[in-house]
């Protein structure tokens, strides 16, 4: 539908884009040219983002780069929380709720409790100072989707492009679905080809290689997903699932419920590793559920007629669910969630995993090499 109606609109969407493209290129040409200033701060500060409008896996890098540095440094994460309802710098704490933080914080500070700080701020300049301020002991950032964010320069920038939507084949928006020209990738330091499949033959490593074009001083890697456990969506109900005989029997009927940019590798994976008896509710990226959605999903739920049935859900879906906690239990009883982690192809996760400790390791704020900058 949403193609059908760009086509329609193609003409009037291209002069809109032409627009929009003329005005990025101002502000990046400003930016690059040091008229508009970029602030550097002495910790060292990791951006991951993206080119194109969501969908290429920000919040499972932001965890895998967590995973990597939470035992060594004492880290933070810092996102704007995109669709909460509050504003200004937000510290999270266990109480959290997506309507404070966002989802994915949420999903984050859900997973690593007190490993780590979880902070929310649309300001990103305000929200490095504050936890400057507030947590000294910080050795390193992680900034959620702030590729564009040019007001704060990155020590490391990550660029994530899904391997499905190649940047050549996409137009500006909103004709298209990237933010800025493409070209703009040359500002990445670290640029990865995300949700991959596990067996990408060489071949297509290498167009995709020469298609990107990588400056000398950018690296390229090539990450997949692979789906973890099912784990219940409300954390009072007991694991009571359905073993691994049953995730790989097809007479599990199951509702996937989704919200997220890009459902297509989470509905391919339940069809070829879980079940072919599949139904699907497709709701917007970041859909705030409400009670008619809630009354939804459990009418669809119950015109499954078979007896062994689940409803199954993202990850970042989960963490606005949980909000209805009155639902039905017999909804609460069979409601669960795939997690997914970031796989590296041909193990190249050795290269990735160094260049990233040892910077962070060189120039950790109270390390041999911290350069003491005006942080203010």
């Amino acid at each position: 539908m949403l193609k059908t109606t760009r086509l329609i609109l193609s003409p009037l969407l291209f002069i809109f884009s032409l627009i929009y493209g003329i005005i990025i290129y101002i502000r990046n040409f400003l930016f690059d040219k040091n008229i508009l200033k970029s602030k550097e701060f002495s910790l060292p500060i990791i951006s991951v983002g993206n080119i194109a409008v969501g969908g290429t896996g920000k919040t499972p890098h932001i965890e895998y780069l967590i995973n990597l540095l939470k035992d060594e440094f004492n880290i933070a994460t810092l996102s704007r929380g995109y669709k909460r309802k509050t504003k200004g710098y937000l510290l999270a704490n266990n109480n959290s709720t997506t309507q404070d933080i966002g989802d994915e914080p949420r999903q984050i500070k859900q997973k690593y409790k007190n490993q780590i700080e979880v902070i929310v701020d649309e300001n990103r300049i305000r929200g490095i100072k504050k936890i400057l301020i507030d947590k000294p002991k910080i050795n390193a950032i992680l900034l959620d989707d702030a590729f564009q964010h040019r007001k704060v320069k990155p020590n490391i920038s990550i660029l994530l492009i899904d391997y499905s939507h190649p940047l050549k084949k996409d137009f500006l928006l909103p004709l298209g679905n990237l933010r800025e020209h493409s070209s703009e990738k040359c500002r990445a330091d670290i640029i990865i080809i995300t949700k991959c499949p596990k067996n990408i033959e060489p071949i297509k490593k290498r167009i995709i290689y020469k298609e990107i074009k990588p400056f000398p001083y950018q690296k390229l890697f090539f990450t997949s997903f692979t789906y973890e456990d099912f784990t219940p969506v409300f954390q009072d109900i007991e694991k009571n699932i359905v073993s691994k005989k049953n995730q790989n029997n097809n007479k599990l009927s199951i509702l996937l419920v989704t919200g997220i940019a890009n459902p297509k590798p989470l509905i391919n994976h339940v069809k070829e590793n879980i079940s072919s008896d599949i139904t699907i509710l497709k709701f917007p990226d970041h859909h705030n559920f409400n009670f008619k959605d809630i009354e939804k999903i459990e009418k669809t739920y119950n015109k499954i007629v078979s007896k062994n049935k689940i409803i199954l859900t993202t990850e970042k879906d989960a963490m606005r669910l949980q909000n209805f906690s009155n639902i039905a239990e017999l909804l609460k009883q069979n409601f669960y969630y795939l997690p997914i982690k970031v796989i590296f192809i041909d193990k190249k996760n050795h290269d990735f995993n160094n260049q990233i400790i040892d910077y962070v390791r060189k120039n950790k704020k109270n390390g041999i090499v911290y350069s003491g900058k005006d942080q203010f």
